[in-house]
């Protein structure tokens, strides 16, 4: 074994290998991978091979594809069979709702190049003739799709890694990891110690344990799983006599289970309620090839309704049950990236997924080690979007919730139940009090809407299908009530959420913002290092403050912050709440180390209320002798004031495109403050408004958000940030290779459209834009403005296709809408309410 290597890979199953052979091929054959048993021995082995390309995450979706198509070269390269039957997929659809996810999706793949068809029930007797086609309204196919032999997979990205000069120590186990004073990596293992310059955890079931040994608390448990192998069938064995294709993979999401070919009979592999967490303290040191007992009656009723639906399954004798541990994360994608806190220590791990995400997340992980960023926006896979309170007792709650809603129906404004509520806001009893109904980011509760009092939806309003999975509301408990209804339609809340923004347009509106992401930066070097991150000039002078966007080394964007001056050198940051450990690690990693700069992340230190529409100034003037005039208080500026008597850091900015302040208040005073301004606020109707009313608002105002009009994959001009990127400024991170960017031309350009003829559903982001047929770009966000009356998409197009006027078709699930370019911030372009 070597005692030196560039990067060691911990974890001998699929991900493992598969990353250990994606680093060679970028070059990097320095490389080593150790395995405490033999490859495959932990969950790869009892994996069923199953290759989804189904997936409602641009990340995933990307990595899924690469993936696919990666595997049908490998053997060719390799030498090694990998088992790969490309036999397709086909997904039925039971229930209305499903197929509006079914289209939906169709929009995303449509946008990343898979390839969907849509089948009638005629059709998919035909593929699969042994399958009964009643209750169906239709399916979609994935004809690249199918499944492959896990371990031919990790043998053949084994033999193709050390081809290129990579080496693989089986039956070596890891007994700790430190770092040496030099920033490098001593990995200590029961045959020898490796120094090397990158880490990579891909240890399965035992990255908690992995984790351990440097300090992290990786988000990751196993679940177990349990699928059925039968014996063989005539009516299989006739088809195969006969020399008929494979029925490929069948999938009844409404009753949650899948079922393939094998040997000539079944495997039927459900997701059901109850599935248990496992090895919560990792597996036992001799762990190898392991299986659990198998428990058929928690998944009778999935067996019941695979049997009518292929009543051949029924038919035919048990050859075995599976019973074995796959990892989960709490919203059921991987963590793939780099860890929190540590240099060069990467994760690649929760891979529920495993066999059908190894090619992607290996090559994307390589690129990012190797290049320094990966070329596909990674957001909704990055380690970091998980906070520290993703512990023991929470990722239970949420991995198991996970699991068994691998095949609910996903919609877009679903607000999964466990373990809620867990970080609350001082207010949260007011604003519930007043109706609030909650949604969740980063583990923080905030108002997504509020009810009227007494409000509630009936059965028959909620018109819940009779499938086996079938939820459209989230659980309530005993004695409270149903107040909302997902759909991927406008909802019941759709004109509630339009009250609130015409109350906050026509007079005054309070949103708690206390999610929001906090920092501290100060010292005799704080304004020269924020000079030389961000691509905005930073404010030198107290009082005044800017919009600022972290660039990649690329000149993509990777974080966006509100800077102000509080005095000389001290600034308070304020980012988006969920990526508040990402950005974090990001600027620490990049925070000199000489002493003169300080970061401090102080986010539960602070509340924020927005206060915003034309009687805000009014409203707070009553409970302030800080005078807030605009000649006083202008726009872009903030101010420490008093509320009553309490006090607060007032910032004259928000997301809404209306006359307000942001309040950053010390958290202990919140209450005194909410009751302060709602008492005051009695004579201007204050009430309160929800994040849907303020997406509402700020997509009326173009404002971009991330990682969906700003991404690592769009430049930070592409994304039409030119009033916010100065490269005449000075040198900052990104800068010379956005010019360069520049210079030979941008294939993206930012535009907001009117999409037309809309009725009851409105764009909500990766919708497919087309022009004569052909793809021409993507949506990245939508819904419907209030305040204009008319149904908006941001969305990214072809720079020739930019101008305003430009007629372009957006199909929203499934259905084609005529839509056009309109100027930017359609509502109040010139900014007048905002500095009024």
């Amino acid at each position: 074994m070597k005692s030196t290597a560039r990067v060691v890979v911990i974890g001998g199953g699929v991900v493992g290998v598969g990353t250990l052979y994606h680093l060679a091929k970028k070059g990097w054959t320095d490389v080593v991978l150790i395995e405490r048993k033999e490859l495959t021995s932990g969950s790869t082995w009892h994996a069923a091979g199953l290759l989804p390309l189904f997936n409602m995450s641009y990340s995933v979706g990307q990595i899924h594809k690469h993936s696919v198509k990666l595997y049908n070269s490998l053997e060719a390269e390799t030498g090694q069979h990998v088992g790969f039957r490309q036999v397709s997929n086909i997904r039925l659809a039971r229930t209305k709702d499903r197929w509006d996810e079914f289209m939906y999706y169709k929009g995303v793949a449509d946008t990343i190049g898979i390839t969907v068809n849509l089948l009638t029930p005629a059709q998919v007797k035909e593929i699969w003739p042994l399958c009964e086609t009643d209750g169906i309204i239709g399916a979609i196919q994935h004809p690249d799709d199918g499944y492959i032999q896990p371990a031919d997979l990790t043998q053949a990205f084994a033999k193709g890694a050390r081809a290129l000069g990579a080496e693989i120590n089986r039956f070596t186990t890891v007994t700790a990891i430190e770092q040496t004073p030099s920033g490098e990596w001593l990995v200590k293992t029961d045959k020898g110690d490796i120094t090397c310059e990158h880490v990579v955890s891909a240890s399965g079931n035992f990255a908690r344990r992995t984790g351990a040994m440097v300090g992290l608390d990786i988000p990751v448990i196993p679940v177990e799983h349990q699928y059925i192998v039968t014996e063989p069938h005539p009516a299989v064995q006739e088809r195969h006599r006969q020399g008929l294709p494979e029925m490929g993979v069948l999938r009844e999401a409404d009753s949650s289970w899948y079922l393939r070919e094998e040997a000539g009979g079944f495997i039927l592999g459900p997701y059901e309620p109850g599935a248990p967490c496992c090895y919560l303290d990792g597996p036992d040191d001799q762990s190898e090839y392991e299986l659990f007992q198998e428990d058929l009656e928690r998944i009778a009723p999935h067996i019941e309704t695979a049997i009518a639906r292929v009543p051949a399954f029924g038919e035919v004798g048990v050859k075995k049950v599976y019973n074995g541990a796959i990892a989960y994360t709490p919203d059921g994608s991987p963590i793939i990236g780099p860890a929190w806190g540590l240099k060069n220590f990467w994760l690649n791990e929760g891979h529920s997924f495993g066999v059908t995400a190894a090619g992607g997340a290996g090559w994307q992980l390589a690129e990012w080690i190797v290049e320094g960023e990966p070329s596909i926006d990674m957001m909704g896979v990055d380690p970091r979007r998980f906070g520290p309170y993703a512990s023991r007792g929470y990722l239970k709650a949420k991995n198991e919730e996970a699991y068994r809603n691998v095949f609910t129906v996903h919609y877009p404004d679903e607000e999964r139940a466990e373990a809620r509520p867990l970080k609350r806001a001082p207010c949260y009893d007011r604003m519930k009090a007043l109706g609030a109904v909650f949604g969740t980011v980063y583990g923080w509760e905030r108002p997504n809407w509020f009810a009227p009092q007494g409000y509630e939806l009936t059965e028959a309003e909620l018109a819940k299908p009779d499938t086996l999975v079938n939820e459209n509301h989230a659980p309530v408990k005993p004695g409270e009530k149903v107040r909302e209804k997902w759909s991927f339609r406008r909802s019941n809340y759709f004109e509630f959420v339009g009250r609130e923004a015409r109350h906050v347009h026509e007079k005054v509106g309070l949103l708690d913002m206390s999610a929001f992401a906090k920092y501290t930066v100060s010292g005799p070097g704080a304004a020269a290092w924020l000079d030389g991150l961000v691509a905005n000039r930073v404010p030198k002078k107290p009082g005044r403050m800017t919009l600022a966007h972290l660039l990649t080394r690329n000149g993509g964007v990777r974080s966006e912050f509100t800077i102000y001056c509080e005095s000389p050198n001290h600034y308070y940051l304020v980012g988006a709440g969920a990526y508040e450990r990402h950005d974090f690690d990001t600027l620490q990693k990049l925070r000199p180390r000489d002493g003169s700069v300080d970061l401090q992340k102080i986010t539960t230190q602070n509340g924020v209320f927005v206060l915003a529409g034309p009687s805000s100034r009014d409203l707070l003037q009553k409970l302030t002798d800080t005078d807030l005039s605009t000649a006083a208080f202008p726009w872009l500026s903030g101010k420490a004031i008093n509320v009553g008597i309490a006090q607060a850091q007032a910032l004259r900015v928000n997301f809404v495109g209306e006359l307000g302040w942001e309040l950053h208040h010390p958290i202990e005073m919140q209450n005194t403050i909410f009751d302060l301004l709602m008492d005051a606020g009695k004579e201007f109707d204050l009430k309160p408004f929800g994040i849907r009313t303020m997406d509402s608002l700020r997509l009326e105002k173009s404002y971009r958000l991330i990682p969906r009009e700003l991404s690592i994959e769009y430049s930070a001009l592409e994304s039409g940030l030119d009033r916010f990127v100065h490269p005449n400024k000075g040198d900052f991170i990104g800068r010379d290779a956005l010019v360069a960017w520049r210079e030979r031309g941008f294939k993206n350009r930012f535009v907001t459209l009117e999409v037309l003829d809309v009725t009851d559903a409105d764009a909500r982001g990766n919708e497919p834009i087309t022009r004569n047929g052909e793809l021409v770009g993507r949506c990245t966000s939508g819904g419907y403005g209030w305040r204009i009356g008319k149904s908006l998409a941001l969305a990214m197009v072809r720079p020739d296709l930019g101008e305003i006027g430009t007629e372009l078709d957006v199909s929203i699930l499934g259905k084609p809408h005529r839509a056009m370019v309109i100027e930017e911030s359609p509502f109040d372009p010139n900014n007048e309410r905002l500095r009024a």
